[in-house]
């Protein structure tokens, strides 16, 4: 390993094993990410390429961290229980890999509960791995990082949208011409995050979501929420002028994708970076809506586990679609993770203080 690449060993003890196992491992670099959720955990090992990172191992498990949160303003036991498990199963895998560099974060769940403290604490304790609860600012900005490489060159603006599990991620970015003909620098102008998301929507109106009124009840209320950062920034008058790509990276997004390409099974490689026609993703709205609980239960692009948030979701979407009404939709199946992931990588690339560029 090169001395100039060389990382001080990180402060957090369960990477901090696996970085002097990588300094002992001469190849390729390893770098490893974690998302706590309020509905997923989520985490990504991956090695740089050309084109930013090759994935070399990852774990995702729904562990409904917020569950109750919103009744209770408290994480409930059976809640961290999940999560315990499956952060276990995550540290684990770390311990398996000489990881160079990691970081992990903890998002609306954690920052809500009045217990978030307390529990990541205990996390860190029987893990070894320390979360860093992020603002919605950090969220809008590694979603934005990850994204960057779906813009085109024509394009002026983005609007980024992450449907979670306790909130609604929506970033308003511009995009700063390179030069040279090709997709500019991404900007952050705005972000607002939303106090809605599957889990908490489920809990409070999920049965409703299954009935018309219900489903258009909630695309009113998070629409007439969108309304005060519209009036802000524009937004609607830029689409009007053109240049305006939609974006979404959620579990609701890709599985409209899922459902309007009519894959057999969901296949990341086949979603991640496609663009639909907004048509098609109503469509694809339309024919989730009428599946109803059991068809959701069957669907290969939804299962049991993920039922009841899926038409929450596509609430969701649908109140954003009523408010800015762009022609198209670009899915990622990418998000805070490879944000994560490529800044640990543009880190370590960077030239020390001291040392030679």
């Amino acid at each position: 390993m090169p001395d100039d690449a060389a990382l001080p060993p990180p402060s957090n003890p369960a990477a901090a094993a696996a970085w002097g196992r990588a300094a002992a491992h001469p190849g390729p670099p390893l770098y490893a990410a974690l998302d706590l959720g309020t509905n997923n955990c989520r985490l990504l090992i991956g090695t740089p390429s050309p084109g930013g990172f090759r994935v070399v191992d990852s774990f995702s498990r729904i562990v409904r961290l917020g569950e109750g949160l919103g009744t209770t303003g408290r994480l409930c036991d059976a809640a961290m229980d999940r999560a315990r498990l499956a952060l276990d199963a995550c540290a684990q895998k770390l311990r398996r890999r000489p990881v160079r560099a990691f970081q992990a974060v903890a998002t609306e769940a954690c920052r809500r509960a009045a217990n978030g403290p307390a529990f990541l604490a205990r996390v860190e304790a029987e893990t070894g791995m320390r979360l860093r609860v992020i603002a919605p600012r950090e969220e809008a900005e590694l979603a934005m990082e990850s994204c960057a490489p779906l813009l085109a060159p024509q394009d002026r603006r983005a609007l980024l949208f992450d449907i979670g599990g306790g909130s609604t991620e929506i970033a308003w970015i511009r995009i700063a011409p390179d030069g040279a003909g090709g997709p500019g620098r991404p900007e952050l102008v705005g972000y607002v995050s939303v106090p809605v998301g599957v889990v908490t929507l489920a809990e409070r109106c999920g049965p409703s979501c299954f009935t018309e009124d219900g489903f258009q009840a909630v695309v009113a209320e998070v629409a007439a929420q969108l309304a005060g950062f519209e009036a802000v920034h524009g937004i609607a008058r830029e689409i009007r002028a053109g240049g305006v790509r939609l974006m979404g990276t959620s579990g609701t997004v890709t599985t409209l994708a899922g459902v309007a390409m009519a894959l057999p099974r969901y296949r990341r490689l086949l979603v991640d970076g496609q663009t639909l026609c907004a048509d098609a993703a109503d469509q694809a709205l339309g024919d989730l809506f009428a599946l109803g609980r059991d068809g959701l239960a069957a669907h290969p692009c939804v299962g049991p586990d993920r039922v009841d948030f899926v038409l929450p979701g596509c609430a969701v979407y649908a109140a954003i679609r009523r408010v800015w009404p762009v022609a198209q939709l670009t899915v990622a199946d990418r998000g805070l993770r490879e944000g994560i992931l490529l800044r640990l990588i543009r880190a370590d690339r960077a030239p020390r203080r001291g040392r030679p560029a």
